[in-house]
């Protein structure tokens, strides 16, 4: 034969042979998991205006947008759990927020203990993802996919970090709630340095998935990149927060420029995969699949605003309304979902992993299940089979738009909310919408809907009985007298009676006044209030809280001009749950409707720092400290009120 002829046959086999090989190459997996990014943050579904998201509008041209995507929770350790295992919040237990804390709790059970201010006793919810199961990851990996975690994990420190749960790499191996310190370099990540002076962490993110994507191109690799973005704390790149601040509208709901900057770098990190993806030759065998883990924060405060606004939908981040569920999502599978298509079928977090699996051809481990369902059809353009999809969040933080624990159902147009232990008698009550009507949820329908409420409700209780959840249950030492339906969702109203006014509302966990009886003698110059004591020892404020809302109170000995002021404390604590600084001002009424700003605590029982900016408008006169949610001792020293000019205005010393 001709060499040269001898030579095109061999070249002709090897091509044929390297296309041969990657299409039998299974196709590798990107989970894209944003943290705190509402429906509302994306250019998605026209909701906003001063927000910039090109590369998320680029993953939804090469797939399926989902109007109706739903987070397993409205917070994120249960969401994140829910992701990794197809398994609802109920099932698994991680209910709450807590998987930094120190306790080791691995199964709920029913809570047995709580102040006299709650209609209902929480359960006491796990608080790390148990290596019991088996993970999307594990299976991955089982199935020869290199596996790699890079961002927040938030479901438990070594040995239940992402190493244990089937992954290859941990980056930056970091078990906290959000980014150590700040997005913008100095940061406070452990072994995990910048590579420049101010380095953002999310662009960082992203080199790390692009080396791991290069190392593992000729093999399937799973891609699990849970973002820091835009979970608190609210920081950006400096000249991005100027640009937005030339531009923002301050009559829109949405209006914080750092915020608007912290979407912007969410964005380029998404537009880096797509980009490496692409230059890599892998993108045609590729399943991206992006989501939130919850709804968008609208309580925090950045810059005297709230970060955010999830309208047209109602609430936000740990609330059960719309707003803390429904979230953007895309999945993209080149060859199989038409590029640029959208859907209203509703999804769940559960569905992830079920769906990969079918995506993949591949089978569940013996004897596991899931509370999703695979919505394969939906991606063909079909119709999905399923009656309804479940939200179990037996938690009430009194956030604005709050509820008291709840689950829900949605079930085509209508979406039905029970309300635990919240009732007539300590029974349960409901909540009815239709969402396609009334997608705000401002009409209640149950008094006009009898029979929807009693089928879907024993669709939710058929739910619970199969899920084995542990619920709340009706508090015995509640006054029912003094509680107030209509202050429900309210900002700043309480579990009693008095509403506040809109416009006087905190921004956090609502308040209760001080004005009501409290007999409790002053220590050091604070009020013990709510469920808590106080004492002095070792020139240190010692909280022993019971549980439920410990606070302590002061009366500043003169009020303070509110420009730039910030309160510095340290603590300590052993308890658990976030905690809140609130602030009266001249003029501003009783603690009910003061402003705050919330604190997320560490609860290690080590000192930390921490420094609280008050966004007053007139001069503050008294300050509150919730320093957690749960029983437990958190000593405070060095508090200080630091002016505007950078003085010290008032110093506590015991």
């Amino acid at each position: 034969m001709n060499p040269l002829i001898r030579y095109a046959a061999l070249v002709t086999c090897f091509a044929l042979s390297s296309i041969v090989t990657a299409q039998s190459k299974p196709a590798n997996v990107v989970l894209i998991v944003a943290d705190d990014l509402g429906w509302s943050d994306v250019t998605l579904y026209g909701t906003t205006k001063l927000y910039k998201t090109p590369n998320i509008e680029r993953l939804a041209k090469r797939g399926m947008t989902f109007t109706r995507a739903h987070s397993a929770s409205p917070l994120c350790s249960p969401t994140r759990a829910s992701l990794l295992t197809g398994l609802s919040p109920a099932r698994h237990g991680i209910t709450a927020p807590n998987c930094h804390l120190p306790q080791i709790v691995l199964e709920a059970t029913e809570g047995d203990r709580v102040g006299g201010n709650k209609p209902s006793i929480l359960p006491n919810p796990v608080t790390r993802l148990d290596t019991k199961y088996p993970t999307l990851a594990k299976t991955l990996k089982s199935a020869g996919y290199a596996t790699g975690h890079f961002g927040k994990w938030h479901l438990g420190a070594a040995p239940y970090s992402p190493l244990e749960h089937g992954f290859d790499v941990d980056v930056p191996h970091w078990p906290g709630p959000g980014p150590a310190g700040s997005f913008v370099a100095p940061w406070k990540f452990p072994d995990f340095d910048p590579n420049t002076p101010n380095e953002h962490i999310e662009d960082r993110m992203a080199l790390e998935a692009v080396a791991f994507m290069e190392e593992h191109r000729d093999e399937p690799f799973f891609l699990n990149y849970w973002m820091f973005s835009v979970h608190a704390p609210f920081d950006a790149k400096p000249e991005l927060i100027e640009q937005y601040r030339q531009v923002v509208d301050k009559d829109s709901p949405q209006r914080s420029p750092i915020y608007a900057a912290m979407i912007e770098s969410m964005d380029d990190a998404v537009g880096t995969l797509l980009d490496t993806l692409d230059r890599l030759g892998v993108a045609d065998n590729t399943i991206i699949v992006f989501t939130s883990d919850n709804g968008g924060n609208m309580y925090n405060v950045v810059e005297d605003t709230t970060a955010t606004s999830n309208a047209p939908l109602r609430g936000g981040k740990a609330t059960m309304y719309e707003g803390g569920t429904r979230v953007p999502q895309i999945v993209c599978w080149p060859g199989h979902v038409e590029p640029g298509s959208r859907t209203d079928v509703l999804t769940n977090s559960c569905d992830v992993y079920p769906t990969l699996l079918d995506m993949l051809s591949m089978s569940p481990a013996d004897g596991q299940s899931f509370d999703g369902v695979s919505i394969t059809p939906a991606l063909a353009g079909k119709s999905l089979t399923r009656d309804a999809i479940f939200t179990y969040f037996p938690h009430d933080p009194p956030v604005p738009q709050w509820m008291p624990p709840s689950v829900s159902v949605h079930r085509g147009d209508w979406k039905l909310l029970r309300l635990f232990a919240c009732g007539e008698n300590g029974g349960d009550r409901w909540k009815l919408f239709n969402i396609r009507d009334d997608i705000g949820e401002n009409h209640d329908l149950v008094a006009e809907y009898p029979e929807v409420v009693k089928e879907l409700d024993l669709l939710i209780e058929d739910f619970l009985v199969d899920a084995n959840a542990v619920r709340p249950i009706p508090n015995p030492n509640f006054d029912r007298s003094k509680y107030s339906i209509e202050s429900e969702g309210e900002p700043g109203a309480g579990h009693f009676g008095s509403k506040v006014s809109k416009g006087q509302a905190p921004k956090g966990k609502a308040a209760k006044s001080t004005d009501s009886k409290n007999t409790k003698k002053a220590v050091g110059g604070w009020t013990p209030s709510g469920d808590c004591e106080i004492a002095i020892s070792n020139h240190t404020l010692v909280i022993t809280s019971q549980g439920g809302d410990p606070f302590v109170t002061t009366t500043l000995e003169t009020a303070v001009e509110p420009k730039g002021l910030m309160f510095e404390f340290v603590a300590e604590s052993n308890s658990q749950g976030n905690g809140q600084v609130f602030w009266l001002e001249v003029g501003g009424g009783p603690f009910a409707a003061a402003r705050s700003t919330a604190v997320d605590m560490v609860h290690d029982a080590k000192p930390h720092t921490y420094r609280v900016p008050f966004s007053a408008s007139a001069k503050v006169t008294s300050i509150r400290i919730d320093p957690s949610r749960a029983a437990g001792t958190i000593k405070i020293s060095n508090m200080k009120l630091i002016g505007g000019d950078g003085k010290v205005a008032q110093q506590w010393t015991f």
